[in-house]
Order: C-alpha cells, then structure tokens, then sequence
C-alpha cells in the first residue's frame, strides 16, 4: 500500500522532492548572498544603476528562499539552514570578484542558468508525482528567471 503525506504524495517520492529543493535552497542561498556583496562593493561609472538592481534582485531572491523552504516544509520535510551546508552543496559557488559590472552581471546570467537547470530537474519530478504545488513555483521561476536572463544578457552587448 502506497504512504502518502498530509497533502495526498507519495511519502518517499515527496522526501525525494525535498532533498532536491533542499539543494535548490543552497544554491539560492549562496546566489543570494554574492548578490548582496556586489550591491555592497560594485565599483565604476554604473555604480548606481548596478547598486539599485542588484538590491532589488536580492530582495527578489529572499522571497524565493523562503517559499522554497516553507514548500520543502510543506512537503514533511526539514529545510537546511547551515550556510556551510550550503557551501559544501551548492553549484554556485561564492564570488570573490566583487566590484567589476561585467564580471558581476555574467556571474549573475550564470547563476540564474544554474538555477533554471536545477528547478527544470525538479519541474519533472514534480510533474511525476502530480505535486501541483512545486511544479507551479519551480515554473513561475523558470519564466521569470528566464526573461532576467535576457535582460541582463542585454547589458552585456
């Protein structure tokens, strides 16, 4: 007989799930927290157009974060919190370079690439186990993601 959660999935399909949001929350994190140190330190003659865009992609960031975590709770699981499990899991990984535009918007392209890739994973195996929910948040990131995509890839023409 199949085990299902309190939302109605697959018990170890929906801990599957979360293991792999948990990875997603990593790379958000970590993601998040270099945007946060190119607001702080960007440098040159786009330091106020970069410093306001890259405060509203970290506070765009944040609110994924949380509803990530709060859909692996959602799901029956723990969300990791320990920034060195981040490190140790994401693939993103933290910038050292911090005050270049051009170095700092393709890290960002490359990130949100990354991002896009992990939450297409977990679009499937949402979709799999017929989990609306996650599948509804991993698409509205891929849409949105991918028009940033476009966007910042502009200012690097």
């Amino acid at each position: 007989m199949e085990h299902t959660n309190k939302i109605g999935l697959n018990t170890a399909k929906a801990k599957e799930l979360a293991f792999e949001l948990n990875d997603l929350l990593a790379n958000y994190s970590v993601f998040y927290q270099n945007v946060r140190g190119l607001h702080w330190n960007i440098k040159g003659n786009k330091f106020f157009e970069l410093h306001i865009k890259f405060e509203e992609l970290y506070n765009n960031l944040i609110l994924k974060i949380d509803e990530i975590a709060e859909r692996i709770l959602t799901l029956g699981s723990l969300p990791n919190h320990q920034f060195s499990n981040y490190l140790s899991t994401s693939t993103i990984k933290e910038l050292n370079e911090t005050t270049k535009d051009i170095i700092a918007i393709e890290s960002i392209v490359s990130s949100f690439t990354t991002l896009i890739n992990i939450q297409r994973t977990i679009l499937k195996l949402a979709q799999e186990i017929e989990d609306e929910g996650t599948a509804s948040l991993m698409s509205d990131n891929i849409r949105e993601q991918e028009k940033l995509i476009w966007m910042y890839g502009a200012y690097l023409e």
